[in-house]
Order: structure tokens, then sequence, then C-alpha cells
């Protein structure tokens, strides 16, 4: 039986169409791996699908976190404390806009960051290495941070903690 391309011309249109409904992220073909773009379904994707991700941890305000390296070393008691931390900083489609130089570390007061950073610190250890993802609000929320971080966007850090040097 041969269809009628005339007839059927119009019905492919429509499945075209359906079919790019509520279709889950567009996946990178050398990686299979899900892309992902700034708007703000993509933002709350991300985080659903962060979420769902072995061994991932959420706090009560939206912080999640995988432990990919337990640390065993002291944990910061103030924000007066300094960390020392190594780190990278990433939009959720993949553009890096911070990160320590290779080999190097860099030295914070723990309070004196945003909100996200400040609650992931809380909670680690000298030695931990953690894959952290914070929704806009725990981040730069809706002013953004210049040119680099876009208003409401959820970050993604890959971040170890070094040291923590007590406050003086």
């Amino acid at each position: 039986m041969r269809l009628n391309s005339q007839l059927i011309a119009p019905f492919l249109g429509f499945a075209v169409l359906l079919g790019g409904c509520n279709k889950a992220p567009a996946t990178d073909s050398s990686s299979n791996t899900p892309h992902y773009d700034l708007s703000p379904q993509s933002n709350a994707r991300y985080l659903t699908d962060f979420a769902a991700k072995p061994g991932t941890k959420k706090t009560d305000d939206g912080l999640e976190y995988r432990v990919l390296k337990a640390g065993t070393g002291k944990a910061p008691q103030s924000g007066a404390d300094m960390v020392t931390v190594r780190y990278r900083g990433a939009l959720i489609n993949g553009k890096v806009f911070d990160q320590t130089q290779p080999g190097k570390t860099a030295t914070f007061p723990a309070g004196a960051l945003i909100p996200g950073w400040i609650e992931a610190l809380s909670l680690m250890k000298e030695g931990d290495h953690w894959e952290i993802v914070l929704p806009s609000w725990l981040g730069y929320g809706p002013q953004g941070a210049g040119s680099d971080i876009p208003a409401d966007q959820t970050l993604v850090f890959d971040m170890t903690l070094e040291k923590v040097t007590p406050a003086q």
C-alpha cells in the first residue's frame, strides 16, 4: 500500500509539532549528555535532573550536592573562619564563569560569600570534594553578577575544601 504524500504531509507536520512538546533536554551526540540553555525551564529541569542522580543530597532551602570524596579534617566553626578552596563555577550550559587556577587555591572568610557557598562550607570538612548545585536564590538571584552570570541562574560548582583556618 502506497501513502499519498499530499494526504500524509499535514499529519507529519502535526506529529513533528507534537513531538516537540514536553521533550527531554537535547543531548550532545558526542557524549550523550543533556544540553541545557539558560531559560527558566532549563534551570528548573537541571535542578530536578541533578537531584535524581545517585548520592545527591538536598537541604531544606534547596542546596543540592554530591560528595565526590569525603574529607576527614576540620569544619568551619564560624563565618569568620578562613577557608581555602579549589573550585570551578559554571552555568548549567557549561560556561565556566570563575575558577581557581590549576595548582592554586583561593582563601575567603567562610561567612562573606554567596548564601549557597556559606551553607555548603558549613557542611564540609577539610578534604571534602563536592559537586554543588545552587538554585538562583542561593546564588546571585534576580540581579545576576555582571555579564558572566545572568539573572536567575542555577550555578554548578566543583569544590574542594583544602583548609580551614580558625578566626583569630
